[in-house]
């Protein structure tokens, strides 16, 4: 067998162990300490649970119905499982006779090559040793056989197959050997090199995370001291010109001597903080769009608490969009504006031109979606949280505090991504004891907001359940029946390949219900990094076929990739509406005074 020694695992040249043991007085101070913290933390804990609401379930997300039914579909045909057992065993035997001939020397083609971009094996142990490349293949293995297993169940019926899918992944990526002390070698290296430092600093950022969630576990996935909202990000100048009790509207500071005639407002969704489109000046959407001579307005939401738990979706058109209209007019005395909604703001924008085209009222000339969704039929795998009994269970809660938690809709977004958004910093914080990287990005991630419950419930019911946005008069909005198919106005439409949140081949449908002159691109990325795209970065490709077949297969097979960001093609898209231009318009010089310095007193707020 080879020589896998190196300078980490073997003695310096003066005969002494590069491994230490920790100091053993400041190991004893450390252990009480976290002993004290724990039994604050399990106080609260109990205490917490003691005034849950009634209303609360020991299934709340309605796993054991999904699962029971699969149990009786799957022994329903034995044969086909113990055809499957049999072959899972077959593999396995062959990995045990791999790693004897790996210990004897030999080379053998591994059972189950694993993904090379999988960033949970890239530590060199996982391919060298051959123990960790026999606990690697292994777990592969296992997770092959489970996910494949429940996947050719059949009988199901497709909410069913998806949420035992979605669960069944959840805990195959729990299950990885990478997540405990015992099986990652990168863990018991540092474990070896610190004297067992790296589990107490793990310890102490776990208590910290269970301290700042109140009890609940609150994963810091970024430096949270590292960013302050108005310093280092959200630091594009502008005036909070307009306000009420749901949002505060900025106008940006031109930095061109001529601006576009149309006025450009942006509505963010409300699920998350406006300030993804103004994260830093190097990929700030906000910054380049004022600098390609848009007066910029961008709707800050407020983060609501319980005395907004009866606002609803139709607040959110009259109080939010329609509201920035009227303001938008008052600040710049134009009256006709480019829209832009993004996600879930897309999803007011569509609604709120459909009402508006019901009232005759032709102030939005253009509008611009970025991964939104209108037919939810196939709304990806947020819908696995979406059926009667979780709703029910979600709504107990709302109706108890008014609201629904920020941390609880974080927690759901980081489920989708739960290798990337849970897992990886549960091996960087406890087991590595390291402090989490500064980035910009999980930042924005981690400041969660809050849902009013009227609203949220409105949301989930009728468009995520129901799927009624998409029926001519499914919904009444300010007692206005909503039909999408009676918007005119032109309409860009940009979603992303890898978007988890709001799949493409679902936003692409949007393209089919609108009568008008509509544009579709797709940007490579996910939802978030696809969308926060700067061309200076050079980063990603997009795809544009002019065409719009009711396949979306059919526009990706006739598209062309084109390299680098698709903010460019937009930009060429809007101009080529409307190139009429007016001197730089001042945030304050119109008919609407500053209230205070961008980006405003709403953002600012924290939901935990």
């Amino acid at each position: 067998m080879a020589d896998r020694s190196d300078k980490k695992d073997t003695p310096g040249q003066d005969g002494e162990s590069p491994f230490r043991l920790a100091d053993p007085a400041a190991l004893s101070a450390s252990m009480a300490t976290i002993a004290e913290r724990s039994q604050r933390l399990v106080a609260e804990f109990l205490r917490r649970q003691a005034a849950e609401s009634p209303a609360s379930t020991l299934d709340p997300l309605n796993l054991g119905t999904a699962f029971f039914e699969m149990t009786a579909r799957m022994m329903a045909n034995p044969a086909k499982l113990v055809q499957a057992q049999i072959g899972f065993w077959q593999d396995y035997m062959t990995l045990w006779q791999n790693t004897a001939r790996r210990m004897l020397g030999g080379a053998p083609t591994p059972v189950i090559a694993g993904d090379p971009k999988d960033r949970r094996f890239k530590d060199e142990a996982w391919h060298e040793h051959e123990v960790f490349d026999f606990i690697k293949q292994s777990y592969l293995l296992s997770a092959r056989w489970i996910q494949n297993t429940v996947n050719e169940v059949e009988g199901l019926d497709g909410k069913t197959r998806q949420k035992i899918d979605f669960y069944t992944r959840q805990f195959i990526d729990a299950m990885a050997p990478s997540n405990f002390l015992l099986t990652n070698p990168e863990v018991l290296r540092k474990t070896a090199e610190t004297g067992g430092e790296n589990l107490v600093k793990g310890l102490n950022n776990l208590l910290a995370d269970l301290e700042r969630g109140k009890g609940k576990l609150s994963i810091r996935m970024t430096d949270l001291d590292a960013f302050k909202i108005g310093e280092n990000i959200a630091v594009t100048p502008g005036k909070v010109v307009y306000q009420n009790d749901l949002m505060q509207l900025i106008q940006y500071t031109p930095t061109t001597e001529q601006v576009l005639k149309r006025p450009l407002l942006i509505i963010p969704p409300w699920i998350n903080k406006y300030y993804i489109l103004d994260l830093r000046p190097k990929n700030s959407f906000v910054r380049w769009a004022v600098e390609q001579g848009h007066t910029v307005f961008m709707v800050s939401w407020v983060n609501p608490d319980e005395r907004l738990a009866d606002r609803s979706f139709d607040a959110y058109m009259l109080e939010g969009v329609l509201a920035a209209l009227d303001a938008v007019a008052k600040a710049t005395g134009e009256r006709d504006v480019n829209a832009i909604g993004y996600c879930l703001g897309g999803t007011l924008l569509s609604s709120t031109l459909a009402y508006m085209a019901a009232k005759d009222d032709k102030r939005i000339k253009s509008a611009t979606f970025f991964t939104t969704m209108l037919d939810f039929e196939e709304a990806g795998e947020l819908s696995v949280f979406i059926d009667e009994a979780q709703l029910d269970a979600l709504e107990a809660k709302m109706e108890h505090r008014g609201y629904l938690d920020g941390a609880e809709m974080a927690s759901t977004f980081n489920m989708l991504r739960a290798n990337d958004l849970i897992w990886s910093f549960v091996v960087n914080n406890y087991l590595l004891g390291n402090e989490p990287f500064p980035f910009d990005l999980l930042y924005w991630n981690s400041d969660s907001t809050r849902m009013p419950a009227a609203m949220h419930s409105f949301y989930l019911r009728r468009m995520y359940q129901e799927n009624k946005l998409v029926e001519p008069g499914g919904i009444e909005l300010a007692g206005v029946p909503i039909d999408l198919t009676r918007i005119s106005v032109p309409s860009y439409f940009l979603s992303t390949r890898e978007d988890h949140i709001a799949p493409w081949l679902s936003t692409y449908r949007g393209t089919q219900l609108f009568k008008t002159k509509t544009r579709f691109v797709l940007a490579a990325s996910g939802h978030i990094a696809g969308v926060v795209n700067p061309p200076d970065a050079g980063k990603y490709s997009h795809w544009v076929n002019p065409e719009l077949p009711p396949d979306p297969q059919a526009w990706f097979a006739g598209a062309t990739e084109l390299s680098g960001s698709w903010w460019p093609d937009w930009q060429r898209w809007i101009t080529g509406l409307a190139k009429a231009q007016v001197p730089a318009r001042q945030p304050g010089t119109g008919e609407l005074p500053v209230i205070e310095d961008a980006p405003g007193a709403y953002v600012k707020v924290r939901a935990q």
